[in-house]
């Protein structure tokens, strides 16, 4: 039986924390309750000609409070996105949550952990980066303007890399890596493909245990419509064929069950 759940839910704080990203609050429910680091919800607009929800993953998780964090890109004029950026504090959205698999916490237990993300995917790293109970080192990619530095600075080691090497090290999260001898026993990713497929080689080039979540484009969010289907080593018992729903399946797979 699912856990999601369909609600109304509050603004409680939005802001601006740069290169066109904006980080919400949101009070809920039952979703921040239910949730775990790496699912997602979908969020709705109040546009009748946008019928589909925009999946945006979950940056933190206050289950006291009953809260939920999403932190993402407006990605143009007129978009859902940009329609999420002008709400303000005491406005009310339409959410649908927690869907998706998050990532195995179990399989960290006294392990050394790399949490890796690229983009729009360093956000659902941050959740992760505070529950894991490990020893962790955390390396997230920038193209130029950094976002959650404070906050991943105090979970772990810390690594940046910039496309444009304003900070930390010049070019990407591999580059990163390498610059500075970084090693784990397990790795736990988030970003866009090229950056999934190079961690995923590199963690079969050190036979070492690797999770990513795809980003991939989503629309009904719940598995129904196979419009983000990925490559799989196995069929899948609902399409038959070598695909997984990234939405439903996902977003988080051991990296050796997916074709990236």
């Amino acid at each position: 039986m699912s856990n999601k759940r369909k609600e109304s839910a509050m603004i409680v704080s939005q802001e601006y924390i740069g290169a066109d990203i904006y980080s919400m609050w949101i009070q809920t429910e039952e979703i921040a309750s239910l949730a775990v680091p790496g699912q997602f919800i979908s969020m709705y607009t109040k546009d009748g000609s946008k019928l589909l929800p925009r999946p945006i993953s979950l940056c933190e998780i206050d289950r006291d409070r009953k809260l939920i964090r999403v932190v993402y890109r407006v990605t143009g004029e007129g978009t859902g996105t940009e329609q999420f950026s002008e709400l303000i504090k005491g406005d009310w959205i339409d959410i649908l949550g927690p869907l998706g698999n998050g990532f195995p916490l179990d399989k960290a237990e006294g392990k050394k952990a790399m949490l890796i993300g690229g983009g729009i995917g360093v956000p659902p790293m941050l959740e992760l980066a505070k529950q894991l109970d490990t020893e962790k080192v955390l390396v997230m990619g920038y193209r130029d303007e950094q976002f959650l530095a404070d906050e991943f600075s105090i979970c772990g080691n810390f690594y940046v890399a910039t496309e444009d090497g304003s900070a930390g090290t010049k070019g990407n999260v591999m580059d990163a890596i390498a610059a500075n001898d970084l090693s784990a026993d397990i790795i736990y990713a988030c970003g866009p493909a090229p950056m999934l497929r190079a961690i995923k080689q590199y963690a079969e080039e050190k036979n070492i245990v690797c999770y990513v979540s795809m980003e991939e484009r989503m629309a009904c969010g719940i598995g129904a419509c196979l419009a983000c289907v990925c490559k799989s080593r196995e069929i899948d018992s609902h399409s038959h064929v070598h695909n997984k729903r990234v939405c439903k399946d996902g977003p988080v797979f051991l990296s050796t069950e997916v074709e990236i």
